[in-house]
Parts: C-alpha cells; sequence; structure tokens
C-alpha cells in the first residue's frame, strides 16, 4: 500500500508537508514518564517524529485503511495503534494517568474533540492540534464576536496559544480554507469557585443569546442583583472573561 485515499465522510485531508509536521511535534512540553494520544494520525506524518521522543505514546484512528498502513510503516508500534473512535472511548481504558494529545484534527469533529478534552480536563493536560483557522481563531480569543461557548469552557482550564497558521496547500487534497496550529496547556485551576453546572448552563445561555444583554439572556436565573454583578449584566456575553462569568453563577439563587 502506498498511500491511503483521504475519505471525505471523515474529513480527512493529510498533512503533506515534514517541516510543518515537525513543528507541530516540537510544540508539544515533554516531561518525565509522558503519556500522548494522536488523534488520527492518517499515514504518521506526525507519528515519524513523535516515536523519536521518549514518550508513551498510543495512536487511535477511525479509519480502517489508515490503521493497515499504520501496521505495515510502525511495526514497532503495532500494539500501540488502536482501532477506534475518540470521541466514543473512555480515555481511561488506555491511561491510568495523565496525558497529553495530539493532531491533525479532522474539521467536521475538532469541536466534539475540545468539548471531550473539557470533559476529561483533569487527565488532559496538554493539546496541541490543527484546527480550521476559524476555530482556532475562536478558541484563543480572550474576548470579542470570535468569541464562544466552547472558547469559555477551554479558557477556565487551560492557557491558550495560537502558534501558526498553515496554508492549503501543505495538505492532500488542499482544504478550501486555511489552518491553524494552537496549543493548551493545563492550569492551575483543579475546579471552578462555583456550581460547574450552573456555570456552563449561565455561558450557553448567553451566547444563545448573543446579540441581548446579559441581563434579557439570563432572565431564566434567579439572579442576586447586586453591585459585584450589575454592570456585568449590561453587557453582551462576548465582552464577559471566564472570572465574569463565574461571578455572575456565584450570585444565582
Amino acid at each position: 500500500m502506498k498511500s491511503v485515499k483521504a475519505k471525505k465522510h471523515l474529513g480527512q485531508h493529510f498533512l503533506n508537508d515534514k517541516i510543518i509536521a515537525k513543528q507541530i511535534t516540537d510544540l508539544l512540553t515533554i516531561k518525565k514518564n509522558q503519556n500522548l494520544l494522536e488523534i488520527g494520525p492518517g499515514m504518521g506524518v506526525l507519528t515519524q517524529f513523535l516515536i523519536t521522543k521518549k514518550i508513551n505514546i498510543k495512536l487511535i484512528e477511525i479509519d480502517y485503511e489508515s490503521i493497515i498502513y499504520l501496521k505495515k510503516h510502525f511495526k514497532e508500534n503495532k500494539k500501540d495503534i488502536i482501532y477506534g473512535d475518540f470521541l466514543k472511548i473512555d480515555i481511561k481504558t488506555y491511561f491510568k494517568q495523565k496525558i497529553s494529545i495530539i493532531g491533525n484534527f479532522p474539521y467536521n469533529i475538532s469541536s466534539q474533540i475540545l468539548f471531550k478534552v473539557y470533559e476529561n480536563k483533569n487527565q488532559v493536560d496538554q493539546v496541541v492540534g490543527m484546527f480550521q483557522k476559524e476555530v482556532a481563531e475562536r478558541i484563543v480569543s480572550p474576548s470579542g464576536k470570535k468569541r464562544g461557548i466552547l472558547s469559555v469552557f477551554i479558557q477556565a482550564f487551560y492557557e491558550t496559544e495560537y502558534c501558526f497558521t498553515v496554508e492549503e496547500n501543505s495538505f492532500s487534497p488542499p482544504p478550501k480554507i486555511k489552518s491553524a496550529v494552537i496549543k493548551l496547556s493545563r492550569n492551575s485551576r483543579k475546579e471552578l469557585d462555583c456550581n460547574e453546572m450552573l456555570f456552563k448552563n449561565i455561558v450557553k445561555s448567553a451566547y444563545n443569546q448573543r446579540r441581548k444583554t446579559l441581563r434579557n439572556a439570563l432572565k431564566s436565573f434567579n439572579l442576586k442583583i447586586n453591585n459585584k454583578i450589575t454592570q456585568l449584566l449590561n453587557l453582551r456575553a462576548e465582552k464577559l472573561s471566564v472570572e465574569d462569568f463565574i461571578k455572575i453563577t456565584q450570585n444565582v439563587e
């Protein structure tokens, strides 16, 4: 098998620039006894550099043709190749300790991947990934119209960094959009200073009615109106920081 055919229904665009691939893998902060999960390795353009590092690596791939290719070209790592869907696995089945995640993520599920990272934030300490440029900008945006629900959730527990832009001709087949690599590093926050489920509901409500001020978008919540949040309620969701959303959540009866 010379190469794997990209499948549209899987959102596959294989990175074919080895210089960029190495730059991506070099963004990883390698720690002692590092556990790493690569999502969607495809033909192993990142894998070839990752296996040279002193890490405990596993690869998860949903495309069986890619699985066959990987097992043929990375024979020493056969036992580390998982045929499966990252969105459906229990990470703890494969890793008991903290892990980092890396990948040229399929754009059609990249947001879902990050929601799963958020749900496993106490185990996932680092993410280095390729995203659609627009999504990457949204995730790292500290405020403004690009920001959304996922931005707030991720930024509550991760430091975010926009690393670099990747042009369309670096892929086969080339996507119709630019791509970007970002890095997420787990911050020191162990838990929110409020009810996390309520926090999530507040953020979702605020952004689902993003044209409204918080006072109107959060009418369904029993807010304790006081000096701590009065000014915040006159703003729209895009103007609030993670700390602002926490403050509002603390003032819901």
